[in-house]
């Protein structure tokens, strides 16, 4: 690899100083490898310290960068990148030479897309347009649970790069079961992640979950119903607890700290300087944001399905798997996972379809237990949807799962 030099050395990145948990040892951003990459390059990561080391050169150096995972990166993906003009970089094994070399464009960032809707896309940003938190803040240990070059990593990564104060403990893969003992150990009181995340959390131990001495709680990147919620501010009564709708296309675009599902109805279509507009479509949820990625602009819509119930606005999942066609008459796959995880027998749930003679579809669902109370009967849960649901909606087949299950990027496809 040799040394990009698409722009002259920036100012040092504020939080050079700040600590990070990486493998288990405190370091800081300083004591990171320090990278070699040429330009354009997209880094394949194994480990967590190297993704943030070439978050820190970018930070420094302005080279074009891509970092996501190896997992994620399968050959045709690898192939696409080479012949956007990429050397792939995989810090597990041999670089993959660009197949069309062109020059690099300092200064861009590009994140993949989560890839629900198909193969992963490539969305242009930068460090900028990624670091949408500028205020000072309290100083702050973070847990960073994602997979690195996501949207969400990058949200953390550019706090604790930008902002003095702002520390970072890193959660490897292989953590991912234990991470409370990790965050309990160097003092995290704030922690970012997924529903499921916090779902899985709660459902393995919860009073390991209980003595993270956390402040500040964040969760997004799925639908976050009130269950999920209200089960948080159990462990947690006097934390800050805010859900965050972020996408890689639109940015950070919602943020809500009241503690109940949703945003208020008077926020949509409510314009304001530098801030996303928000505005449902054909029961689609449209952003116009100015944290965008490069080329996008105007209303954008996110393939995201809302509800709007009680004054609130709720994102209830994709367009393309949150509706299913029963007899004719359409069922919301997260309204009826909603209810089931509601009740208090169950800590997760993902709803969908089952094709059927005559009518196409059924609604059947998967469910795990919690932990602490034995397995629910599923006739009961039969019984407890149709006493909530119109009875086109209710699950026709209630299945158990022992674990919650989760992929990469802290989703489990509800």
């Amino acid at each position: 690899m040799s040394v990009d030099t698409a722009r002259p050395a920036a100012p040092p990145p504020a939080g050079l100083d700040n600590r990070v948990v990486v493998d288990g040892t405190a370091l800081s951003w300083r004591d990171l490898p320090e990278l070699r990459l040429p330009a354009p390059v997209a880094l394949l990561a194994h480990r967590a310290r190297y993704a943030l080391a070439a978050a820190r050169h970018h930070a420094v150096h302005g080279t074009e960068l891509l970092i996501t995972t190896a997992s994620r990166a399968d050959s045709v993906l690898r192939t696409e990148l080479s012949e956007a003009g990429f050397t792939v970089t995989d810090t597990g094994g041999a670089d993959l030479t660009p197949s069309r070399p062109r020059a690099g464009e300092a200064g861009r960032l590009w994140l993949l897309t989560s890839g629900t809707t198909g193969r992963p896309k490539r969305v242009g940003h930068t460090l900028e347009s990624l670091t949408t938190v500028r205020g000072r803040q309290p100083d702050r240990t973070w847990l960073c649970p994602y997979a690195p070059g996501s949207y969400a990593w990058w949200q953390v990564v550019t706090l604790s790069l930008t902002q003095p104060g702002q520390h970072l403990v890193v959660v490897e893969p292989e953590q991912l079961d234990d991470w409370p003992a990790l965050a309990a150990t160097h003092g995290v009181d704030a922690a970012s992640g997924t529903p499921t995340f916090w779902r899985r959390a709660l459902h393995r131990d919860p009073a390991a979950l209980a003595r993270v001495p956390l402040r500040q709680l964040t969760l997004g990147g799925e639908p976050v119903d009130q269950a999920i919620l209200d089960r948080l501010r159990e462990v947690f009564p006097t934390t800050r607890i805010s859900w965050i709708y972020a996408s890689s296309e639109v940015g950070a675009a919602i943020v809500v700290h009241d503690g109940r599902a949703g945003f208020p109805v008077e926020w949509l279509d409510r314009p304001a300087p530098g801030r996303p507009t928000l505005g449902v479509r054909d029961g689609e949820l449209v952003v116009t944001s100015p944290y965008h990625g490069v080329g996008l602009a105007g209303p954008i819509r996110t393939g995201d399905r809302v509800q709007i119930v009680d004054g609130r606005v709720l994102i209830t999942g994709r367009l393309d798997s949150d509706e299913i066609n029963v007899g004719g008459s359409k069922v919301s796959a997260g309204a009826v996972r909603d209810v089931l995880t509601a009740h208090p027998q169950v800590a997760w749930a993902r709803v969908g379809a089952r094709r059927a003679p005559l009518l196409g579809h059924l609604v059947v669902a998967e469910v795990v237990p919690t932990a602490t109370v034995g397995p629910p009967d599923e006739a009961a849960l039969v019984r407890w949807c149709a006493d909530r649901l119109p009875e086109y909606a209710v699950p026709r087949r209630i299945r158990l799962l022992p674990e919650i299950p989760v992929k990469e990027t802290l989703k489990s496809d509800v």
